[in-house]
């Protein structure tokens, strides 16, 4: 059985509308793609926002492309707390009763009622990857990083199956720093 798993820090981000990236950007603007990331199909774009909360503002937020179907800001607790909102630990997606914020771009703004989480933390694997580590979809299992000085178990971690990932565990950054999680590193899976 497969046991270790690349762990990787998704730093705050934003995913963005077709509507809302024309609303930002300018009629007709594409996401142009930066760097791609380690799920296939995904991509850090060139292009920022300003997200606004009742306290203060965050500048400079990245954009993962491509358009999605519902805008989502995903955030740290350091994050929600800096802005001044009230995030929810979430999977992706779940946004349903979340925390609002503005995001502002170059050519405009949009106010989202809902959107903004902190991400779960959670492994993307393929069915054949699930596999091999004897896990499930929707599994909760725990992962072990093992940083000098910083060993760390992460309790709560959703194993999530589809067969366009790439295996690999997504933490946001206070997690990484509490682990020591930079760089190449991985950490063990205990189902």
């Amino acid at each position: 059985m497969e046991t270790k798993i690349l762990v990787e820090t998704s730093a705050r981000h934003v995913h963005l509308t077709k509507e809302h990236i024309e609303i930002l950007f300018g009629a007709g603007h594409e996401l142009t793609n930066k760097k791609d990331l380690s799920q296939p199909g995904q991509f850090a774009c060139e292009e920022r926002v300003t997200l606004v909360g009742p306290k203060k503002s965050i500048e400079r937020v990245s954009i993962l492309g491509p358009a999605r179907p519902e805008t989502q800001v995903e955030l740290s607790f350091t994050d929600a707390r800096t802005l001044g909102v009230d995030a929810p630990v979430r999977e992706s997606g779940d946004v349903a009763g979340s925390a609002g914020c503005k995001l502002v771009g170059p050519c405009g703004e949009v106010e989202i009622a809902e959107g903004v989480i902190i991400a779960k933390r959670h492994i993307h694997m393929t069915p054949a990857d699930a596999e091999a580590f004897g896990v499930a979809d929707k599994q909760i299992v725990k992962v072990a990083i093992n940083s000098e000085g910083r060993k760390t178990i992460y309790d709560d971690v959703v194993v999530r199956v589809k067969s366009s990932f790439a295996a690999a565990m997504h933490i946001d950054t206070d997690e990484a720093n509490a682990a020591c999680a930079f760089g190449k590193c991985y950490g063990e899976v205990i189902a």
